[in-house]
């Protein structure tokens, strides 16, 4: 069994390794940082089917909400030496601010013009002023959409994965390109939708933010090995794909609304254990947490496919928007696969970052 020190100790050895053998230049990590901001609303957005192809001039707005807050979320996470656990945290803290807070559509019965509160009454809670439904759909498309997918893709080529990718005015300029998207953004939705949550919704939500925030930097740094084997990265990725996509299978199949309400705790309780058990195991690599996010990444894709029929445009340009998105998320999934997979035949001692 492997302890942690030595965990981390093996680790650190083996990027640096990766670092120096690599020729791992200044203007790698740059790229890196621009690449996850354009990519978090690429795939939030546009995989996920909520945008046509014709908006993507759109991304010039979007990138510094979606952009901004995952390369804050990494930046800070890696910056301070955490792993996935505390990522996974901000990203929810992320969800729950841009959703609440900023735009208030957690809140707002009539956001963007849709009767938000008549497809979310049956799960409604007075006292949060939402829906249980409504926050489990928050928190599953931007912690790990919006978010977790993209760093785990770009940190693939990464030989460092743990390494910050910005300095101190990088990282200042990131936030304050997202503050000030998000002021912009709050400030638009109060003038266009008419709308104002009540104190009580506000002070709840800045709870459970604060709350997210200090359990990001309370979980432990390294976690004690298992005597166990992790699962191949393709088993890995299969489940995680048949996990994410029965989260979505409502708008395939008459599903009553409670058995998916649920259903969403059993699945992702169900995941959570898993993979923090897999993630403890011997032989589990930085191609295991590729072929998690490739597992969620596809599900994005075929969910792209049922949600552009949605979209207020020719059925012919929908389905143009998703076969281009979906083809690229699957191009870069396989680069992304080819890069850990040369690198882990090139310096075996690499162990992965989690």
């Amino acid at each position: 069994m492997i302890a942690p020190a030595q965990l981390g100790s093996a680790t650190e050895l083996g990027t640096n390794q990766a670092h120096s053998s690599s020729g791992h230049s200044a203007r790698r990590p740059r790229l890196l940082a621009f690449s996850l901001f354009l990519l978090s609303p690429l795939v939030g957005e546009w995989l996920f089917g909520n945008q046509p192809i014709t908006t993507i001039d759109a991304l010039v707005l979007l990138a510094p909400l979606y952009g901004g807050g995952a390369l804050l979320v990494r930046e800070v996470a890696r910056r301070s030496g955490r792993g996935w656990p505390t990522i996974l945290l901000l990203a929810a803290t992320y969800a729950l601010l841009l959703e609440g807070p900023i735009d208030q559509m957690l809140w707002n019965p009539h956001y963007g013009g849709f009767d938000m509160g008549a497809a979310y009454a049956a799960t409604h809670v007075p006292f949060l002023g939402t829906s249980i439904e409504m926050l489990q759909d928050v928190l599953t498309l931007h912690t790990i959409f919006s978010i977790a997918v993209p760093i785990a893709l770009l940190e693939a080529f990464d030989p460092a994965p743990r390494a910050p990718w910005l300095g101190k005015f990088g990282l200042c300029a990131v936030a304050a390109v997202f503050l000030s998207a998000s002021t912009f953004l709050a400030a638009a939705q109060i003038e266009s939708e008419d709308f104002m949550a009540t104190a009580q919704e506000f002070t709840l939500a800045g709870v459970a933010i604060v709350a997210l925030i200090c359990s990001a930097f309370l979980v432990p740094r390294s976690r004690r090995a298992i005597d166990a084997d992790a699962p191949s990265p393709r088993t890995a990725g299969i489940t995680v794909f048949a996990a994410s996509s029965a989260c979505f299978l409502d708008g395939l199949v008459p599903i009553p609304t409670w058995i998916m309400v649920v259903g969403w705790f059993v699945i992702g309780g169900t995941m959570i254990v898993l993979i923090s058990r897999w993630s403890r195991s011997r032989g589990w690599s930085q191609l295991h947490v590729l072929a998690v996010a490739g597992g969620a990444l596809l599900t994005y894709v075929w969910v792209g496919f049922e949600h552009g029929r949605w979209l207020d445009v020719p059925t012919e340009m929908a389905l143009l928007g998703n076969v281009v998105f979906g083809t690229g998320a699957i191009l870069l999934l396989a680069a992304a696969t080819r890069v850990v997979k040369l690198r882990q035949k090139t310096h075996p001692r690499i162990i992965g970052a989690v």
